[in-house]
C-alpha cells in the first residue's frame, strides 16, 4: 500500500487515546522484521532511521531509506518513515528526498533557549516542505555511547509549564517527554512518573512520545499510552534480541559461515518482539508465542 505519514498514524492513535509504535532500523533485516512483526497484528507501525544509524552506513541516508521505502509500499499495514534525533541541519535537509514524511529535530542537550530557537528554526524549514516534526524537552538520555542518564535526577524531568511554552514557541507537532525513561536501556526497569505525564497531557496541545521505551516494563507502557502518550520508539529491545538470538544459534553451530542461517534467525526474533510490543500497546491483543516463527502475510 502507499507509503503512511507519521503524522497521520500518530494523530490517529491520539485521537482514540491509543499509540503508534516506532521501531528503530538498522539493516534491512531490522526493516524485515518490523514489517513482518507488524503484519502478524494488523497494526500500522513507523520505521524509523536515526542520526547514529546513518553515520554506521557511511554517513549515506538513501540505501537505507529507499530499501525501507520499497518494503513498506509492498507490506499489508500502513507503514510511515521517520528519521530520529537528528541534530545536523545537513541531515535534516535530506529528509524529504530521501522519502521521510517526518523527523524528530534533536536539541534537546542545548540550553532551553537554544533549544527553542534552533526547533523553531527546523519546525519552520520542515513544514515549508509539509514535513510533520518532533522535538524533545527534558533529559531522556542515553544517547552517544555514554549510557543512560540518571532519570530521577533534578532537572531531568519535563516540566509541563515550560513545555507548553516550547510547544508554542515552536511550533513542533509533537513532543517527546522526559518522564522516567532513558535511552538504550537492556533491563526493562525504567519507572516512569503517570502523574507528570498526566499534567504533561492536560498541559499540551500536540501529541506526545515517549523515547527509551525498551526499558519500560509491559505495564508501565499500558499506563503510558492511557495517560497520553501516542507514540512509542522501540531500539534496544530489537537488537538485543537480534544479538541474542544469533549468540546462540553460532554457539549451537560454531562451524556455520553462511550469514543468511545467523541472520534469519535474528530477523525472525525481532519480529516476535515487535509483535509482542505492538501487543502491549493496543492492550488485549494476543502477540503470536516466543517460539513461533513470524513471517510476512
Amino acid at each position: 500500500m502507499p507509503l503512511a505519514t507519521t503524522g497521520e498514524l500518530v494523530t490517529r492513535a491520539a485521537g482514540t487515546r491509543s499509540a503508534v509504535a516506532a521501531f528503530n532500523i538498522i539493516t534491512l533485516e531490522h526493516v524485515e522484521a518490523v514489517i513482518a512483526g507488524a503484519e502478524s497484528t494488523g497494526a500500522p507501525v513507523i520505521l524509523q532511521v536515526s542520526e547514529n544509524a546513518v553515520k554506521f552506513r557511511y554517513g549515506r541516508l538513501r540505501p537505507l531509506a529507499r530499501a525501507a521505502v520499497a518494503a513498506a509500499e509492498r507490506a499489508d499495514v500502513p507503514v510511515a518513515l521517520h528519521l530520529d534525533h537528528v541534530r545536523s541541519d545537513e541531515l535534516l535537509r535530506q529528509a524529504p528526498g530521501a522519502g521521510f514524511g517526518s523527523v524528530m529535530y534533536d536539541a534537546a542537550h542545548l540550553p532551553y533557549a537554544d533549544n527553542l530557537a534552533a526547533t523553531r528554526a527546523a519546525a519552520d524549514w520542515a513544514h515549508s516542505r509539509h514535513l510533520w516534526i518532533e522535538a524533545e524537552l527534558g533529559q531522556i538520555g542515553g544517547k552517544d555511547g555514554r549510557g543512560p542518564l540518571d532519570a530521577h535526577a533534578p532537572g531531568a524531568r519535563t516540566d509541563p509549564a515550560q513545555a507548553g511554552d516550547f510547544v508554542t514557541g515552536t511550533g513542533v507537532d509533537a513532543l517527546a517527554v522526559a518522564i522516567g525513561s532513558a535511552h538504550a536501556m537492556t533491563t526493562r526497569t525504567a519507572a516512569l512518573d503517570h502523574a507528570l505525564l498526566g499534567r504533561l497531557s492536560a498541559a499540551l496541545p500536540v501529541p506526545l512520545v515517549l523515547h527509551g521505551s525498551s526499558g519500560v516494563p509491559d505495564d508501565g507502557l499500558v499506563a503510558a499510552v492511557a495517560g497520553g502518550i501516542a507514540k512509542v520508539n522501540v531500539g534496544t529491545a530489537l537488537n538485543a534480541a537480534m544479538t541474542g538470538a544469533i549468540r546462540d544459534f553460532l554457539a549451537a553451530h560454531p562451524e556455520a559461515v553462511d550469514s543468511r542461517k545467523y541472520l534469519h534467525v535474528g530477523r525472525d526474533a525481532m519480529a516476535r518482539e515487535v509483535a509482542r510490543i505492538i501487543a502491549v500497546l493496543v492492550r488485549g491483543r494476543t502477540a503470536p508465542p516466543a517460539d513461533q516463527a513470524v513471517s510476512p502475510a
